[in-house]
């Protein structure tokens, strides 16, 4: 059902995706119908019950596609390899993402703590974009900032909003390769710029700033 978000917008529809778990554990999500998919999911990516993998546009119609109840798992495999952002025929039950519950942490998985599932670059710790959309910084356009430079953050807190396709997803702190708590250096995004799955949200140290 489509719903309407505090400033008045209209969440777009949502469709769950098929799940079944194949004999080496892994969780194969599948399409639910016929139509164009677009805004896959980073590889290396965390995905659980509930967040967005993308959007599916039937007949000029977008749909949020939904991660089903119990599955959840580190994106090892997905059916797109170059544009997350453009848009794939895709027919019912084909293979979307392929997610792996014990791949975060396992050797042949390291990717997990690379950029695109946030943890360390080259110049510091930082967060990433669990897909694409488009960012906001602040729970309404009069209200403060979620987090601004200096802002201490803890597993879980709010650090953004990332919209696709009119539904609002939260944007919290954590995963594998970051700290239980970091301070923001960065702020990357300006409010309502559209990212790309893996873009860097926010610049982090794991140390206090000093004063």
């Amino acid at each position: 059902m489509a719903g309407r978000a505090r400033d008045g917008r209209v969440h777009a529809p949502e469709l769950a995706l098929l799940a079944s778990r194949g004999d080496d554990g892994r969780i194969a999500l599948r399409c639910p119908g016929v139509g164009l998919w677009r805004g896959a999911p980073a590889l290396a990516a965390r995905l659980a019950a509930g967040e967005p993998a993308g959007e599916l546009e039937v007949l000029g119609r977008r749909f949020v596609l939904r991660v089903p109840d119990g599955a959840s798992g580190l994106v090892v495999r997905r059916a797109v390899d170059d544009d997350p952002r453009a848009r794939l025929p895709v027919d019912y039950g084909r293979l979307l993402v392929e997610l792996d519950p014990r791949a975060v942490g396992a050797s042949d998985h390291a990717a997990a703590t690379g950029p695109e599932a946030g943890g360390r670059e080259l110049d510091g710790l930082v967060l990433r974009a669990p897909s694409s959309g488009r960012f906001y910084g602040r729970p309404a356009p009069d209200q403060p900032p979620f987090v601004a430079v200096g802002t201490r953050l803890r597993t879980g807190t709010t650090v953004g909003l990332l919209e696709v396709m009119k539904t609002f997803n939260r944007i919290t702190y954590g995963g594998q390769g970051l700290p239980d708590e970091a301070w923001v250096v960065e702020v990357v995004p300006r409010e309502g710029d559209d990212l790309d799955a893996g873009a860097v949200i926010v610049r982090l140290r794991a140390d206090p700033p000093p004063g």
